[in-house]
């Protein structure tokens, strides 16, 4: 689900614009964006607090139809208010439920997806590398 949530939107609809055979997709709930609250911890394991707000998208869907081996349920979540992102990321999802389908999504959408993240993390953990600033103490003798 991460590959789908952090994927461009753009990525996800390229995708889905090429597959085929579609299965039939019934929206249950959503697309719909709202607010969850984001909580914290203090020194990462601490007493938790809330950090604050945070627009949320989601969307679940119901996929079935000859493409699929049953009915499937999939669930997407992404930040931000792209309702098609989420809904997007809710198909695959589904699919990805689908015992036909799974390795044919693995394949072709999460796996390249995931190399595609992996590389932009990379790029941008050299950027900041770069700009990385090592301090040191001189400790002073004292006599």
């Amino acid at each position: 689900m991460r590959a789908l949530a952090h994927a461009p939107a753009e990525d996800l609809a390229a995708a889905w614009d090429t597959w085929q055979p579609k299965p039939e997709v019934e929206e249950i709930r959503g697309p719909q964006a709202g607010l969850v609250m984001v909580r914290g911890r203090i020194g990462g394991g601490g007493d938790p607090f809330n950090l604050g707000e945070a627009t949320v998208s989601r969307a679940t869907v119901r996929l079935h139809g000859d493409a699929m081996t049953g009915e499937q349920i999939g669930t997407g979540y992404v930040l931000g208010t792209e309702l098609r992102h989420a809904w997007l990321a809710a198909v695959f999802d589904g699919l990805l439920a689908d015992d036909r389908q799974r390795l044919r999504v693995l394949d072709t959408v999460v796996d390249p997806l995931t190399r595609a993240q992996a590389e932009h993390d990379d790029l941008r953990r050299g950027e900041a590398a770069g700009t990385k600033v090592d301090f040191f103490t001189v400790a002073r003798e004292h006599r």
